[in-house]
């Protein structure tokens, strides 16, 4: 059976707690955006694009679990009012088009006919 604690009798968790409070003290911000780099770098070359989606779809259903309705809306419009500050106009009307053509790719007419439908209904119901 494995000693979980060192020989000062302090446990594993205790004893790397204490170091990585050691380590916060004496490096600044640039020594961990270096080691994060080469994390990543490593990563990176271990592993393909299905471990990326893997734990991304592992990542969002676990923050679906943990927020509500309010969350999503509340990051949405962030999100919203910091893409409105970096773009203008022509970058609105670039995504607006790429969006349309994929869409049109996608579906097909009776798609168009039933979402034409219910926009002038909700318009009939102002």
């Amino acid at each position: 059976m494995a000693n979980n604690n060192n020989r000062d009798g302090m446990s594993r968790e205790e004893a790397g707690r204490m170091g990585g409070e050691k380590t916060s003290k004496t490096h600044g911000k640039d020594f961990y955006q270096e080691i994060g780099k080469k994390g990543g770098n490593a990563t990176s070359e271990n592993h393909d694009q299905e471990f990326y989606q893997e734990i991304g779809k592992k990542g969002g259903e676990a923050t679906a679990e943990s927020h509500d309705k309010d969350f999503y809306q509340d990051i949405g419009k962030k999100g919203g009012e910091a893409t409105a500050e970096s773009h203008d106009k022509d970058f609105y009307q670039e995504i607006g088009k790429k969006g349309g053509e994929a869409t049109s790719e996608s579906h097909d007419k009776d798609f168009y006919r039933e979402i034409g439908k219910k926009g002038g209904n909700s318009r009939s119901d102002d």
